[in-house]
């Protein structure tokens, strides 16, 4: 079952509940998604489905971050779609399991003292590993940590 049936089913859930705040969030994922199948004109794999998921809960935070303190009807909102829009979105990978990659890449790779020259070198190898499972600034920190 694709995300959009999955968030079609639960929109008219909320819709039966009554819930129109979830059902506003779930209608504005829903709509997300069908459009970046329409973009592609084709049906989207389960990782650009997710791709599109992050994105919208990007979005919403950086609502939340733009939003003047006064705003909290907006704050509430932008809020309420991100738990909402985490309840789809693929659990990420942790700072452990990522570090584990990291390792697994250099090791590969023949690098033991990684430095700031080698960055682009492991990137290219690093990121098709954890694409939509990690969040790529948490996978930079880690990485720029390792560096001498």
């Amino acid at each position: 079952m694709s995300k959009i049936d999955t968030v079609r089913s639960a929109m008219m859930q909320a819709m039966k509940d009554k819930d129109k705040p979830r059902k506003d969030a779930l209608s504005l994922l829903l709509s997300a998604l069908k459009a970046k199948m329409i973009d592609k004109r084709a049906d989207l794999t389960e990782e650009e489905e997710n791709a599109v998921i992050f994105h919208e809960i990007k979005q919403a935070q950086e609502t939340i971050e733009s939003t003047p303190a006064d705003r909290t009807d907006v704050i509430e909102e932008a809020k309420l779609r991100i738990a909402v829009y985490g309840e789809f979105a693929p659990k990420l990978m942790s700072e452990e399991e990522i570090t584990a990659v990291i390792s697994q890449v250099l090791s590969e790779l023949g690098i033991d003292a990684p430095t700031a020259k080698d960055k682009g070198k492991i990137m290219k190898e690093l990121m098709p590993r954890v694409k939509g499972k990690a969040d790529g600034g948490l996978v930079n920190k880690l990485l720029t940590a390792r560096f001498q």
